[in-house]
């Protein structure tokens, strides 16, 4: 799916919020928009040793999962133990798979305990997901300002990490640098 699809779709999210492309998104009141619960790791009915794993020594083995159920509807698992910024990008990241219709694998591992992935649905999804918490627009936008990823960050929301993915991964910082050299030639 081309990017320009993808930034067109996640404004059209953002407007089902009321949410410009300048403002915080906020992933939850989408998942409640679209029906699609999100529960808390630590709300399921699992062992104590598995909570404690995710909380701990595995809280990076995992952030969160979209999650089918019989009745052909949807649930989030969110791992409550990251940070917020953190949390706020997996739910993004999992309503992206949601919204862009891709199919549901029947299990997070294979039989090695190695996680089951499709790389292009898992790249959309990243796209969507970073587009709707940090649209291209808004992130060339801070770019011309030179606002450091940490201003960024603070101003939507989001990791450090992220903002510099999308200031630098959407290309607002180069041409945000093109455009101050133009200005300073002419």
């Amino acid at each position: 799916m081309i990017k320009k699809h993808l930034k067109d779709l996640a404004i059209e999210l953002r407007a089902e919020l009321g949410t410009g492309p300048f403002d915080i998104f906020n992933p939850y009141a989408l998942a409640k928009l679209y029906g699609v619960p999100v529960v808390h790791l630590n709300d399921l009915n699992c062992s104590a040793a598995a909570k404690e794993y995710f909380a701990g020594a595995g809280v990076s083995a995992l952030s969160g999962a979209l999650i089918p159920l019989q009745d052909g509807s949807a649930i989030i698992l969110e791992n409550a133990a990251h940070a917020p910024e953190r949390r706020r990008a997996t739910i993004s990241h999992e309503l992206a798979h949601l919204i862009l219709e891709h199919r549901f694998d029947t299990r997070l591992v294979d039989q090695r305990g190695c996680r089951v992935a499709d790389g292009e649905q898992e790249q959309e999804a990243a796209e969507l997901g970073a587009e709707l918490l940090l649209p291209a627009v808004a992130a060339l936008a801070r770019a011309r300002r030179q606002a450091s990823d940490e201003d960024v960050a603070a101003a939507f929301g989001v990791s450090v990490e992220l903002a510099a993915w999308r200031l630098n991964g959407t290309g607002a910082r180069k041409r945000a640098d093109r455009e101050r050299r133009r200005r300073l030639e002419h």
